[in-house]
């Protein structure tokens, strides 16, 4: 049975060691109204799909791919529907793991007009709350997560909405330019076919 996480700890920090299997965090987003909230390429439910499986295709490791499916769960700066309460948060720690939440949570959390700017100016990253308005400074794997469910999440958004790609394509090149030393390989490759594609027209 296909598993998100199966073993003790992670490469990309503290880990809960189980997670239940991805068709389970699919139904479980099903049964959030997830397969009827339209998206780009469809709804969010297939959306959160393909970025869990970017995600396993530049080799992250299964925390932050049941992250990927999830990133939506709280919400986000960019996508204001709910599926999961923040009063619920336990309820999706133990579905995906204590790790892979905790990802969802700093990625749903993230005030995009005050962090992404910060990216590249230095270490380590200031990183402002947009629930809270407190600001902290994340573990540098956090930060790494985040950027790699960002272009996940970005590179799948711009694939599905050509008017999307062309009006925000260059900056996130640009964005993701000055972060390329917190991305996997797999991911700034990704970026580089498709953003620049958005550079050149």
């Amino acid at each position: 049975m296909q598993r998100f996480i199966q073993s003790e700890g992670s490469s990309q920090g503290r880990g809960s060691g189980r997670a239940a299997a991805r068709p389970a965090v699919e139904e479980f987003l099903r049964t959030r109204g997830a397969g009827e909230m339209p998206h780009p390429g469809g709804t969010l439910l297939e959306h959160l799909i393909r970025v869990a499986s970017l995600l396993g295709e530049w080799g992250a490791h299964p925390d932050l791919q049941a992250a990927g499916m999830c990133h939506a769960a709280y919400g986000t700066d960019g996508f204001d529907q709910v599926l999961v309460d923040a009063t619920e948060r336990h309820v999706l720690a133990e579905l995906i793991g204590e790790r892979a939440e905790a990802l969802v949570h700093l990625y749903a959390s993230c005030d995009r007009g005050v962090v992404y700017p910060r990216l590249g100016v230095g270490q380590p990253l200031v990183f402002r709350d947009r629930f809270t308005g407190r600001e902290h400074t994340p573990p540098e794997p956090d930060v790494r997560a985040l950027l790699e469910i960002t272009a996940a999440n970005e590179l799948d958004v711009l694939a599905h909405n050509v008017e999307l790609a062309d009006r925000y394509g260059p900056a996130l090149h640009r964005l993701f330019t000055r972060a390329r030393d917190r991305l996997s390989a797999g991911a700034w490759d990704a970026c580089v076919r498709q953003l620049s594609l958005s550079m050149d027209g």
